[in-house]
């Protein structure tokens, strides 16, 4: 049996959030099926036991057992939902809660949470029992009197990133083997850095393979044969996967005009943005925005 979620807060703890920058809330549900991406203005940590698979970005992993989950707001994710049913926890936080206020180094560095790192760590039963011990902690403190409830909720937020960088394998720390390896993750870190689009006057300075191979001031061929060595698709298609999911989140998550969209993504005329995702996704960016109104959140 197979469901497509996103895992995504009740309305009103999406409120309460904003409010305090944390919320953490217990998961004992069945899947439901939410077939898109999503995206927040918060940063995740998700203590699951689930078999699912999950799509990042432009990666994707198949999970059965028990896993902490790093979610970056500004990393389109999904979860295909293989099992009846999920449990766990799922804290959200602002980067502000979680950053003291002279900490100089972004979140988005964070070697769980910065583009192209591995958003998750496998853990065995104790480790596991552990991380539950932590998010039930917090969960406790949410709801108590404790005046400074806050930063003891941050400190147990702080503790299970750091025990999850100690547990977290090598590979997460990895260094490129060859020149091809590096161009790519190159290529895809500057890819990335153009989004999330934040304004209608906005609009991506790389849009094509050739922006970026001038950017990275090197050959076309070299960049495209070196992507596709290490990922197995085209430039190309990175490119315009990359601009799909964005045009997704901003008809999905914004008002803005179809035209205004279409412009901060870098076409010149709406018809030509239209044509485009049609031939992407099979709808049209006006039926896709429908589509995600007519969803209900629970």
């Amino acid at each position: 049996m197979s469901y497509t979620t996103v895992i995504s807060p009740p309305r009103q703890q999406s409120s309460a959030l904003k409010l305090k920058g944390f919320k953490v809330y217990a998961v004992e549900q069945p899947c439901t099926t939410k077939p898109h991406f999503g995206r927040r203005d918060y940063f995740k940590v998700i203590l699951m036991t689930t078999k699912a698979r999950l799509h990042y970005g432009h990666q994707s992993w198949d999970l059965d057992g028990t896993y902490l989950l790093f979610f970056n707001p500004h990393i389109p994710y999904s979860m295909e939902m293989l099992a009846d049913f999920r449990h766990g926890y799922i804290s959200l936080f602002t980067e502000e809660f979680i950053a003291p206020l002279d900490r100089s180094e972004s979140l988005h560095q964070s070697p769980l949470f910065k583009i192209g790192s591995t958003p998750l760590v496998r853990l065995q039963e104790g480790q596991a029992a552990f991380m539950t011990g932590i998010f039930q902690k917090m969960l406790a403190e949410q709801e108590a009197d404790y005046p400074f409830k806050a930063e003891l909720i941050r400190t147990y937020l702080q503790l299970a990133i750091h025990e999850a960088l100690h547990l977290q394998p090598t590979e997460a720390f990895f260094q490129h083997k060859n020149a091809s390896s590096r161009l790519a993750s190159q290529f895809l870190e500057l890819l990335e850095q153009q989004f999330p689009v934040e304004s209608p006057q906005q609009t991506l300075p790389l849009k094509t393979a050739q922006d970026f191979a001038d950017r990275l001031a090197v050959h076309i061929n070299h960049l495209n044969k070196a992507v596709k060595e290490v990922t197995g698709k085209p430039t190309s298609v990175h490119i315009t996967n990359r601009i799909t999911d964005e045009a997704k989140a901003l008809l999905q998550h914004t008002t803005w005009s179809v035209a205004e969209i279409a412009y901060s993504l870098g076409f010149a005329y709406a018809t030509y943005f239209n044509n485009f995702f049609k031939k992407q996704t099979g709808h049209t960016p006006l039926a896709c925005r429908k589509a995600a109104a007519s969803i209900s959140w629970s």
